[in-house]
């Protein structure tokens, strides 16, 4: 947690002026045999309570040793409605939220164009974050977050949740202690954006604070499109599409598995459509192929859900529901005490709260989560481009391409910077 100095007379103050309620000491605060005294407790606050913010703040009020105080939202009906369900204060502003003394950590579920400045606003505040996928908008804003949570010494937690599930963990130590040999071939695949969205301007619903909801990203017209699921997701000034909004977790699992994305510099080139019709216009039907250092070849395209580790003794394969091998006897053989041992996360919240208490690692470090999102990004500009670029993952840079060395980061609204 934060380094001042807690009392539980300080705690349960803090918590009497978050409910506007007297006082007291009550069972709850004390704690029981399943809730730690709240003086024991990660307090948290929720940025972003839509559909999947809600998702995580029902699932972090049900993990041990948490207990959540607010919530900020661009939206009063959202963030009033849920700040009602966990009995603590509403913000429409999230930097109100960030000043708060008594809060220890954040979970950042809002656009994906928000997830960086809000997480490294949060580390600057003292504050360790759950931030949900993808990471950054750009490459520049995954270096920049990765900085943030370095140099300020705060925990993160990415919200790839597939490190939580044992079969997943488990393809990856097969992997990495050798059992299908040296790794040639990497098959990544994800599913598709799409197109369309309505561009007719009609006017901003009374409960959206609009400028707030944009924020950093460039200001444009409201369109019945423009801020809800799936627009959120398939609108370039917000998202780069599934390329990293539903490849992140795949790709997650492919850094989980192997090392040859860092191993040496990399080409990208890649094929896709951008919509020219309608409000969406991120990156659809794409086919990516990346030669990694090392001969390694790696595919990714869309389709469904899954990465697939071959080398020349056999082969994994690993979705979120499940996972395949060649040979089946791989998913019988154990993982010895000589082989690669994985970080066990049964859920990926709690997780997350353990290594706030203990101030140690999570299952899902920010190291890992730049570089899938990496690979996301530089496919982006690949097919924007049409041409190969080479990645220097020591330099971090594109080293052969001026014109993509530009798309590297992008202009932020004023008054936003990062």
């Amino acid at each position: 947690m934060s380094d001042r100095r807690v009392t539980r007379r300080n705690v349960l103050k803090g918590a009497a002026f978050v409910v506007g309620a007297p006082y007291v000491i009550t069972s709850a605060a004390l704690g029981n045999n399943e809730k730690a005294p709240a003086s024991e407790r990660v307090v948290l606050g929720h940025i972003g309570v839509g559909g999947r913010g809600t998702d995580l703040r029902n699932g972090f009020q049900s993990c041990k040793n948490a207990q959540s105080v607010a919530v900020a939202d661009a939206y009063s009906d959202r963030r009033d409605a849920a700040a009602k369900l966990i009995e603590g204060k509403a913000y429409g502003d999230f930097r109100e939220l960030l000043d708060r003394k008594d809060i220890d950590a954040v979970v950042i579920a809002t656009p994906d164009h928000w997830h960086v400045p809000i997480a490294i606003a949060a580390a600057r505040a003292g504050k360790d974050a759950y931030v949900e996928k993808p990471l950054g908008l750009t490459i520049a804003q995954d270096l920049a977050c990765r900085k943030a949570f370095t140099e300020k010494k705060r925990v993160f937690q990415y919200g790839t949740q597939q490190r939580s599930s044992g079969h997943c963990r488990l393809g990856c130590e097969l992997v990495r202690s050798g059992r299908i040999g040296k790794v040639d071939t990497i098959e990544v695949i994800a599913p598709d954006g799409g197109e369309g969205g309505s561009t007719e301007e009609i006017p901003v619903p009374p409960a959206l604070d609009y400028p707030m909801w944009i924020g950093p990203a460039p200001m444009a017209a409201y369109t019945q499109d423009r801020c809800v699921t799936p627009g959120t997701y398939y609108i370039y000034d917000y998202s780069i599409g599934y390329l990293g909004g539903w490849g992140a977790h795949p790709l997650d699992i492919m850094v989980w598995g192997s090392d040859a994305d860092i191993a040496g510099p990399m080409t990208v080139e890649g094929t896709g459509k951008i919509p020219t019709q309608g409000l969406y216009n991120t990156v659809i039907h794409w086919r990516v192929n990346i030669q990694m250092a090392g001969g390694v070849k790696m595919t990714f395209k869309h389709g469904s859900d899954s990465t697939k580790f071959i080398g020349p003794d056999g082969w994994v394969r690993i979705w979120r529901g499940g996972i395949d091998a060649e040979p089946k006897s791989l998913l019988e053989s154990k993982i010895g005490p000589n082989d690669v041992h994985l970080m066990e996360s049964p859920r990926q919240d709690q997780n997350f709260i353990d290594a706030v208490k203990a101030r140690g690692k999570t299952v899902s470090p920010i190291g890992d989560a730049v570089r899938s999102d990496i690979i996301s990004q530089l496919s982006d500009i690949a097919i924007r481009l049409q041409r190969k670029l080479t990645w220097d993952p020591l330099k971090e840079v594109i080293v052969n391409d001026p014109e993509a060395s530009g798309m590297l980061s992008r202009r932020m609204r004023a008054p936003w910077t990062l």
